[in-house]
């Protein structure tokens, strides 16, 4: 039976574009299954919403975020015994890619939760926070960056000294979205120097602020980042001035000689992300795809829809095949995480080509809506504001290239 999850507000005798397929060899029935759930709570729950609150910049309402944890998306990858749905980055990735269809930042807050802000020490505690992360109730914020500190993680000075049994963290904080709705912060400082001759990472670790949502702890103050896009959560600007955090709420528990670990967890965390985002661009890169199917049919030129032109069609023909190849990638990458297999190049791959490819679709999209495109009547301006960050954030495209450069090619004495 074919789908017709993918057409909203479609006029009488336009053919809807049809949704992609779980083809072999990733088809199985509960995955098939999964993706048409989430495939209807975009269309249905989270689409209307977008096209309301995304054009006066209004956060992802509570409502949604309870739903998606009733369903269970906000633990996909917890394990069953903690809670979770037990599956692995593939489904996960479905599943966003689904959300980014209607709205990138439904697919994004994902990413807060799945265990993220959980892998503390005590093992009974962990346990619960992985119960809370997976009902949806453990939703987080990350803080890497900083102003000199982005694509260069290690440069990181926000710094955590030992107080008692306290860490006092100072520094200060950019990008940090959904900081002040979290319950945690993961904040990645530095808790020492690196000697002569080690390398600028080590020293590096990662804490857990616990917070309530909708407020800052005393020491902590911010404010959000105007954006051009990617609304639905705010991003943050953030200031520690003495935020003091249990010296127990650290991240990742380690050998005490270990000091290079925040670095290596956020390295860690990051291929996966990029996984992530990889999908969320595919997910943008449909949606601009599937209005414009619509769009070729109802825009009327000449005495002809549009979509009659072999020009347009050819367009069109181009970016569904561009859609159809980064999905490929990032379902191929996201198998590779499952299996437990090194990827950090085929990541920075995936993510390069993905986004870079949402960017185009998305800017071809525009050009076959004309005027219309570059009105906020339609929504594919929104997924081309989304598409544009998907190169810049969880590293930039150049970063990727260094990345993938450096795993081909080895550097001469000179350099």
């Amino acid at each position: 039976m074919t789908s017709t999850a993918s057409r909203p507000d479609v006029e009488p005798g336009v053919r809807a574009p049809e949704p992609p397929a779980l083809l072999p060899p990733w088809h199985t029935p509960a995955r098939a299954a999964l993706q048409e759930q989430a495939r209807w709570f975009a269309m249905d729950e989270v689409l209307p919403v977008a096209a309301e609150l995304d054009p006066q910049k209004g956060e992802i309402p509570r409502r949604l975020l309870d739903r998606m944890g009733e369903l269970g998306w906000f633990g996909i990858t917890i394990p069953a015994a903690d809670g979770g749905l037990g599956l692995g980055v593939f489904e996960y990735c479905m599943v966003s890619e689904e959300l980014a269809r209607a709205w990138m930042s439904v697919a994004s807050i994902l990413a807060r939760a799945q265990g993220m802000g959980t892998a503390v020490a005590d093992p009974g505690r962990r346990r619960e926070l992985l119960q809370r992360s997976a009902a949806g109730s453990w939703i987080g914020a990350v803080a890497l960056s900083e102003p000199d500190a982005g694509s260069d993680l290690a440069n990181v000075q926000t710094r955590a000294v030992l107080d008692g049994d306290e860490l006092v963290v100072t520094g200060r904080k950019r990008w940090c979205g959904n900081a002040l709705a979290a319950d945690f912060i993961q904040v990645l400082v530095r808790v020492a120097d690196p000697q002569p001759g080690e390398s600028r990472s080590r020293g590096l670790r990662n804490l857990l602020l616990v917070k309530e949502r909708g407020a800052f702890p005393p020491g902590l103050t911010g404010h959000p980042i105007d954006k051009v896009g990617y609304h639905g959560f705010l991003t943050w600007d953030l200031t520690f001035d003495g935020v003091r955090i249990p010296a127990e709420d650290l991240i990742v528990q380690t050998a005490e000689d270990d000091s290079g670990a925040g670095f290596r967890e956020a390295q860690a965390f990051l291929n996966t992300a990029r996984v992530h985002t990889a999908a969320r661009a595919v997910g943008l890169a449909r949606a601009a795809v599937e209005d414009s199917v619509r769009y070729l049919q109802e825009r009327e030129q000449f005495g002809h829809p549009i979509g009659d032109f072999q020009a347009l069609r050819f367009t069109l023909a181009e970016m569904a095949a561009d859609v159809e190849q980064s999905r490929a990638f990032y379902r191929q990458v996201a198998h590779l995480l499952d299996e437990g297999l090194p990827c950090e190049r085929e990541a920075a791959m995936v993510k390069l080509q993905a986004t870079e490819m949402a960017v185009r679709v998305t800017n071809q999209a525009m050009q076959l809506h004309g005027g219309n495109g570059y009105t906020t009547e339609r929504q594919v301006e929104r997924h081309w504001r989304d598409a544009r960050l998907t190169t810049i954030f969880e590293g930039t495209s150049e970063i990727q290239k260094r990345i993938i450069s450096n795993a081909m090619l080895p550097r001469s004495p000179l350099s």
